[in-house]
């Protein structure tokens, strides 16, 4: 019982936190530009690349914080969506001036 205590404790320490993901978020769109998207799950490969998967749903939660903050829009094929409601694969890109 309590190596497994010890190794969920080592687990939430690995964990990426918003911050980090907001900031991968962020470099990633800046660095495609205006014009171009990225894909939710490189931001959580960049930040675990053994368990992007398991990132997805708080990328996706610092994607909805930004969304809010006016810095990103979602889009799927290219139409900028609302990500609460759409289905389907997503992209985030930078919000057009």
């Amino acid at each position: 019982m309590g190596d497994d205590l010890t190794m969920i404790l080592l687990m939430s320490q690995l964990a990426a936190s918003p911050t980090q993901i907001r900031t991968h978020m962020l470099a990633k769109v800046h660095e495609r530009g205006v014009n171009k998207s990225i894909c939710p799950s490189e931001v959580a490969k960049a930040v675990d690349p053994e368990n992007w998967r398991g990132r997805m749903t708080a990328v996706r939660r610092v994607a909805h914080e930004l969304i809010v903050e006016g810095k990103i829009q979602v889009t799927q094929k290219g139409v900028p969506v609302d990500m609460n409601t759409a289905r389907g694969p997503i992209r985030i890109r930078l919000i057009k001036a």
